[in-house]
């Protein structure tokens, strides 16, 4: 299993400039990492941006900072960076308070152990 503590980032509206929160922590196990490889694997084979991963947000350990708040949902987005064509994902979700835009920057698959 993997754990983080990445900054995060809120957008409170689609046309708003986003905002830093504190920190994230999350953890992704053994089997999110295998679903965030295939998808990396998938991109690379069809050429799509990215993709959303649905995630179970009990099974991450997730803590968000209270200027964050819980998260109503939880996604992961994978995408291939433009340079190296290399996988990457960062933790997608919406706030439970205000439904604002919450998400971590970005991580390397290629950094899951």
């Amino acid at each position: 299993m993997n754990t983080f503590t990445i900054e995060g980032w809120k957008k409170s509206q689609p046309s708003s400039s986003p905002i830093p929160i504190e920190m994230l922590h999350f953890r992704i196990n053994d089997h999110y990492h295998l679903i965030l490889e295939q998808a990396e694997e998938t991109l690379l084979e069809n050429g799509q941006d990215d993709m959303m991963i649905d995630i179970d947000i009990s099974t991450m350990e997730l803590e968000t900072s209270k200027d964050c708040g819980g998260l109503a949902d939880c996604q992961l987005r994978v995408y291939l960076s433009r340079d190296y064509q290399r996988g990457h994902f960062h933790l997608v979700g919406h706030s439970a308070i205000d439904g604002s835009l919450i998400y971590s920057n970005a991580v390397m698959v290629d950094q899951l152990g």
